[in-house]
């Protein structure tokens, strides 16, 4: 079955937890996914990403190592805080830094450089209850003045092939949030 994750147009254009942090960005990328839960039941799948954590729900060869992204809620990983660590590959200690965090609406990850300062790109995700009891869940990506393409890549690369990819890999982590969120039965908010 094919699910868009494409963003509306006004979820490109509006502002969203995050956007603060990087006024003027050089590369922007938003995608969006409807899932059929409330924002409670999805939210449990974001607090815990990270690779050496649950995963990233994406390409786990590309991303976790080759472990597979975890099926379940894992409990232990559900505090989140801002200045935490979301690991991007297993077995490093760095990686992106929360910069903020609100619960069962938004969380705002960041590649924050050594030593601190303003982060050179960022990774916001905002949950958005529907009437019908679904999730819009927002995904934004953007890249600071700073921001240098991975491998070395020349910076045009950005709204080229860092794009292709990043949009490759951001539908695979919708769709599998997606799928693991609303494979489990409804729960009662506690």
């Amino acid at each position: 079955m094919y699910r868009s994750v494409r963003a509306l147009r006004h979820e490109r254009s509006r502002d969203l937890s995050g956007d603060e942090l990087l006024t003027r960005p050089i590369g922007s990328f938003t995608h969006a996914i409807t899932i059929r839960r409330p924002p409670h039941e999805v939210w449990p799948w974001l607090a815990q990403m990270g690779a050496g954590r649950a995963g990233w729900y994406s390409y786990d060869f590309i991303d976790n190592g080759r472990q597979p992204s975890a099926e379940r809620i894992l409990p232990e990983l559900q505090h989140v805080e801002v200045g935490g660590i979301f690991p991007t590959l297993p077995g490093v200690t760095d990686g992106f830094t929360v910069l903020s965090v609100d619960p069962e609406r938004s969380l705002t990850l960041g590649w924050v450089p050594a030593g601190g300062g303003a982060p050179l790109m960022t990774w916001a995700f905002s949950l958005e209850e529907r009437e019908t009891g679904s999730t819009r869940l927002i995904v934004r990506a953007r890249a600071g003045a700073g921001y240098r393409p991975p491998f070395g890549l020349p910076r045009w690369t950005i709204s080229t092939l860092v794009a292709w990819g990043h949009s490759l890999m951001q539908r695979k982590q919708l769709l599998g949030i997606a799928r693991r969120a609303e494979a489990r039965p409804q729960a009662a908010k506690e």
